[in-house]
């Protein structure tokens, strides 16, 4: 036995420095530094930032450049770390309306107050490589577009001041909000933890429920209200001076999806809210998220639930990529003695079976 164990040590230890070399990949190519993952990687930065429920650019592109570019592997090592953080108390709720814009479009209104601002988005280019990058280019230049300060309601605003969408839930300062970092989820989940769930949960899990409920399994009829990109303050209220103090700016997506309500006996038609928020530039994310997040409200909205995107348990409990990732990769892990059994009751039922056909035959040629 301890043969054993020292030869797997070894071959572990082994594993890892194959590990390291693998990761660096060859060395007459320049190493990649954090900055380079940070800023020009940005888009992955931002997933691993959101899913990892962590908020640090450097350490985000850390784990990306530690994975190997795995992103769920740096989801993971970024929740790692995490979880060794002391915790000071929980910031002020975020005023996205006063959002330091950088993107902001709506499907809804042309002319929306404040203007559409397209902002960096590929949804203007062209699918094809671009050759140019495969070399140092000169970047084309930017034309200084002189932009107002005008004031930019959220579309959801706009159509709560004339009644046409339901009211957001009021504050309750007295209500704590739940906590998935600390608590296990159970069900059934209140919507401040379901959220959280779908801001941690896996993007391309959420994308193909999202694509699910607009194809006709548990139909919503969205439109995309607002979409919103750019910094908002950070406040932390401090007990010591009574009021609350900024800590900084932090870079956002936020999503209002605006669909369609029958209304019921007691409720007249309206618009209903479905809601995602996460971390940088993070708009397939966030859509995917709002389309979830209203899908989920089924059952609180009195409509019938009967696809996998109304199912919150379902929902919930598969969403999530990094407790995904260790049950299915657990499977790599040695079974040896569940396999030997399972092996051992196969071969005895193969031998009742080729008995009982035995007794067959002969009962057969009997007759």
């Amino acid at each position: 036995m301890y043969v054993a164990v020292k030869g797997g040590e070894r071959a572990i230890e082994n594993a890892h420095n194959l590990l390291a070399h693998e990761r660096r990949g060859d060395t007459a190519v320049p190493d990649l530094s954090l900055s380079q993952i940070s800023e020009q990687l940005m888009l992955a930065v931002d997933r691993v930032m959101t899913e990892g429920s962590l908020y640090d650019r450097e350490l985000a592109a850390l784990a990306i450049k530690q994975a190997r570019g795995d992103l769920i592997e740096a989801i993971f090592l970024l929740r790692a770390f995490r979880a060794t953080l002391p915790r000071f108390g929980a910031a002020e709720p975020l005023d996205t309306g006063k959002m330091d814009v950088r993107r902001r479009i709506s499907s809804t209104f042309k002319d929306v107050p404040g203007g559409q601002i397209l902002g960096p988005t590929f949804d203007y280019t062209h699918r094809l490589l671009d050759p140019s990058l495969t070399q140092d280019a000169a970047l084309p230049e930017l034309e200084q577009d002189v932009v107002e300060d005008a004031a930019m309601p959220r579309v959801t605003d706009i159509l709560g001041s004339d009644g046409l969408i339901e009211p957001s839930t009021p504050e309750n300062p007295q209500q704590p909000i739940g906590d998935l970092t600390r608590e296990p989820l159970s069900f059934p989940a209140d919507r401040d933890l379901r959220l959280q769930n779908l801001a941690r949960g896996d993007e391309g899990f959420l994308l193909a429920l999202g694509y699910s409920s607009q194809r006709g399994f548990g139909r919503t009829h969205p439109f995309a209200g607002e979409i919103r990109f750019g910094e908002v303050e950070v406040e932390f209220f401090a007990e010591d001076v009574g009021f609350a103090v900024p800590l900084g700016a932090i870079t956002l997506t936020e999503c209002q999806m605006v669909n369609q309500f029958k209304g019921s006996a007691t409720e007249a038609p309206c618009f209903t809210r479905g809601y995602g928020i996460a971390f940088g530039q993070s708009e397939r994310k966030t859509m995917s998220m709002a389309l979830v997040d209203r899908s989920l409200r089924a059952r609180e909205l009195g409509e019938e639930v009967r696809a996998p995107a109304q199912d919150e348990e379902f929902v919930l409990s598969h969403s999530d990529n990094v407790q995904a990732t260790g049950f299915v990769e657990h499977l790599k892990l040695p079974h040896y003695v569940d396999f030997q059994s399972e092996i051992g009751l196969l071969r005895k039922l193969r031998k009742e079976f080729e008995a009982a056909k035995g007794g067959d035959n002969l009962a057969e040629a009997a007759e």
